[in-house]
């Protein structure tokens, strides 16, 4: 699978730079994001540029030939998925709205990042499938909803977080893992030798690494966190660490 996506990235970039045009790739997760970034320096020397739908967005499209400046250009579209009857309408998870997406009969890779709002949903997918799920989602779990296309998110914080303080002999990555998400120690160091831990989007598969200050660690399946960094230490000797959760 790797072989097979650094293949298509290659592909892209190549037509990029030889054809003089911007090509992008659909949503890629973090593991395909590492494979990126592992090769950017074997590509053409040409801008890429990394664009979800808003800023702090996990999942991302790669623009080849592609400024910042040119992000409106991307093949994405945001929907906004509403409850029909707000009032009888339950909360909506991030399992249920995917699961809805995926019945249609779309590929993980043409969905992007799904943001929750109480009984509301917000979603970036590619341009070429909004208009159908616009037309065909129908409900979430029990619950009939709408979508619909709108030019952005809700305004204000998209991506909220929770402060919280764990406490960890060391800071070491495993040792933050471990505390973070309640793992034992062996059971979170089995984790970077499966490859579902990155560290700013790229995989991490050192234990005893040490994240800096304002690093996004992130654990496919479990979720994210941003690091702080320790602000203190315990009468027992371990540190009083900070981290940002995603919520």
């Amino acid at each position: 699978m790797d072989t097979q996506m650094e293949k298509r990235l290659r592909e892209l970039a190549e037509r990029s730079w030889s054809r003089g045009i911007p090509c992008y790739t659909d949503f890629l997760d973090l593991s395909e994001q590492t494979i990126l970034t592992r090769i950017r320096s074997s590509l053409p020397q040409q801008e890429i540029f990394l664009f979800g739908g808003a800023e702090g967005c996990e999942r991302v499209i790669a623009g080849f030939g592609v400024t910042a400046e040119e992000k409106e250009f991307f093949p994405l579209a945001c929907l906004r998925i509403s409850p029909l009857g707000a009032k009888f309408a339950g909360d909506m998870s991030h399992r249920d709205v995917l699961g809805s997406l995926m019945s249609l009969g779309f590929e993980r890779s043409l969905l992007g990042d799904i943001i929750l709002r109480e009984k509301e949903a917000w979603v970036f997918c590619a341009e070429r499938i909004a208009d159908f799920i616009c037309d065909s989602l129908s409900s979430v779990r029990h619950t009939s909803v709408k979508a619909v296309r709108v030019d952005a998110p809700p305004a204000g914080e998209l991506f909220r977080t929770r402060r919280e303080v764990i406490q960890v002999v060391s800071e070491r990555m495993d040792a933050l893992v471990a505390h973070a998400f309640q793992l034992s120690r062996g059971n979170a160091q089995s984790l970077f030798s499966a490859g579902k831990v990155f560290l700013d989007g790229a995989e991490c598969l050192r234990t005893d690494a040490e994240p800096r200050e304002g690093q996004i660690v992130s654990v496919r399946g479990m979720g994210r966190f941003r690091y702080l960094g320790a602000e203190s230490r315990s009468k027992k000797g371990k540190w009083n660490t900070v981290i940002e959760r995603y919520v």
